[in-house]
């Protein structure tokens, strides 16, 4: 089920990547900006945050493991398998590093595989291997792969401007409720 462009939601996204990624971050690249604010709406359904299965159809949702789906001596299939996950790996670390880093932070302390995964690491990578694939049908896509991997790092920052938005945002919203259903001032929040 995909997201009409000129849904409430890809507007939103498309205009504060833009202001965020424009302004604050330094990432003027239209390109860039489109691909992250499509990547918000592409992860707004979270089966797409764990659609790289393994060889059982299992979603793999440790960045560890899918780095380990991507290898070719592994368990990857083809190049084109490779490819397929290590885009998706930039996607993933990305999107959680900046709009969740408190999620990333907390991985040592839950033991899971990925706390010895560096998330920045690993996407800035897998979006710099997805750029070396660089023919035939990927040619065209191949240079913005090579831009997201120099401005991994601007990106993430981007993004955790965006998610500081979107709270403000949710808290603005949250005191013209409690307004307008408690017929007074609001509550101060905690």
């Amino acid at each position: 089920m995909e997201i009409p462009p000129d849904h409430p939601l890809c507007r939103l996204f498309r205009e504060l990547v833009v202001r965020r990624f424009y302004g604050d971050a330094q990432v003027r690249d239209p390109d860039v900006a489109r691909y992250v604010s499509n990547l918000l709406v592409e992860f707004a359904h979270v089966r797409n945050l764990y659609k790289i299965r393994d060889a059982r159809g299992r979603p793999v949702e440790d960045v560890a493991l899918m780095l380990i789906e991507s290898n070719p001596l592994l368990e990857a299939r083809s190049f084109d398998r490779e490819r397929e996950v290590r885009k998706h790996i930039g996607d993933y670390t990305l999107f959680f590093t900046g709009l969740f880093p408190e999620y990333v932070a907390s991985l040592p302390r839950r033991r899971r595989v990925d706390a010895f995964v560096d998330y920045v690491k690993a996407g800035k990578e897998s979006y710099h291997i997805v750029s070396c694939f660089d023919q035939f049908e990927y040619r065209h896509e191949a240079p913005l792969f090579r831009r997201l991997s120099d401005c991994f790092e601007l990106c993430v920052f981007g993004l955790n401007l965006v998610k500081q938005d979107l709270e403000r945002m949710r808290q603005e919203q949250y005191r013209r409720w409690q307004t307008e259903l408690g017929g007074g001032s609001p509550a101060p929040l905690l």
